[in-house]
């Protein structure tokens, strides 16, 4: 009997990024994971992106590649656009013709922050800056395509590699004795080991169904996916100089959104309500304080 994980290709898109480089290793399991660097799949190509997926005909689309410069986006609006927004619709569109799922990943920032509870997935939209009416946009044209799709909105993406708030603070924290951080934004800190393993999980139910096209037709659709509990962005990085047991710890000072202006505005409320996709797969992230000390120690 042959094993048809072998055969089973998975593309990844954003292969060196934070959730992308957790996700190389979290989906190996589950077939041959092709993870095309930046030059040989760009994702500002539509018509490189529709040869890549006619010539590997994958079994499975993973797209967790973005523009994710939030304040560069406000200035960068086109570009933005053309990753967030077409290269979803075209993968979207290519993963439909062969009759391949797609993974897609989006944001908090689809909302505005002026609700007072964590947000459903079925909330009203309101992006309060490019980048995240870029990832709406990008959401809609996947559904729209209409193909099996599973679309996961994370928030506050952090992790041992890239660019992310950890890692800012580990840097901050050997330079200066004080440090002001924004305290009246409060959403869940998320490590990306985390996204990718509950991805790879979700993913290995599919592949297990008896009737797969059954299982996507019946769970398609837009699933918040974030880690348990939430913070400020102050408490986080109290946390992390906490967790990370430094030599120098710096003192934190709670301020004001209002105090550390930016170009692209932020929803003071990034919560998000992951009771769907506990109900939809059985499946629950760690609070974001394990989490994080789980991250730290592995670094």
């Amino acid at each position: 009997m042959t094993d048809q994980r072998a055969d089973r290709v998975i593309l990844l898109t954003g292969g060196t990024g934070q959730v992308g480089f957790e996700l190389r290793r979290s989906l190996q399991g589950l077939g041959k994971v092709v993870a095309p660097a930046h030059g040989e799949l760009d994702l500002e190509n539509p018509a490189q992106l529709r040869e890549c997926v006619r010539a590997l005909r994958p079994a499975l689309i993973v797209n967790p590649a973005a523009y994710t410069a939030v304040d560069r986006a406000e200035g960068d609006v086109e570009r933005a656009r053309r990753i967030n927004a077409e290269a979803p619709r075209v993968l979207a569109e290519e993963a439909a013709r062969i009759a391949a799922p797609f993974i897609h990943y989006s944001t908090d920032y689809v909302f505005d922050g002026k609700s007072e509870r964590p947000y459903v997935e079925d909330d009203a939209t309101a992006p309060l800056n490019t980048y995240g009416a870029t990832k709406l946009e990008g959401e809609q044209a996947v559904a729209a395509v209409g193909g099996a799709h599973l679309i996961f909105r994370t928030s506050w993406v952090y992790g041992t590699r890239g660019h992310n708030f950890l890692l800012t603070m580990l840097k901050l924290a050997a330079e200066r004795d004080t440090l002001r951080i924004v305290a009246d934004q409060v959403g869940a800190p998320t490590w990306s080991s985390t996204i990718a393993s509950l991805s790879a999980a979700i993913a290995a139910q599919a592949l297990a169904a008896g009737d797969p096209k059954g299982w996507w037709a019946s769970r398609s659709g837009v699933y918040h996916l974030t880690a348990a509990g939430a913070t400020s962005w102050a408490g986080f990085a109290e946390a992390i100089f906490a967790d990370a047991q430094l030599a120098h710890v710096p003192a934190v000072t709670p301020i004001s959104s209002a105090e550390y202006p930016t170009p692209a505005a932020r929803p003071l409320n990034s919560r998000l309500n992951n009771e769907k996709l506990a109900r939809t797969f059985d499946l629950r992230a760690p609070d974001w304080r394990e989490a994080l000390r789980l991250c730290i120690a592995a670094r």
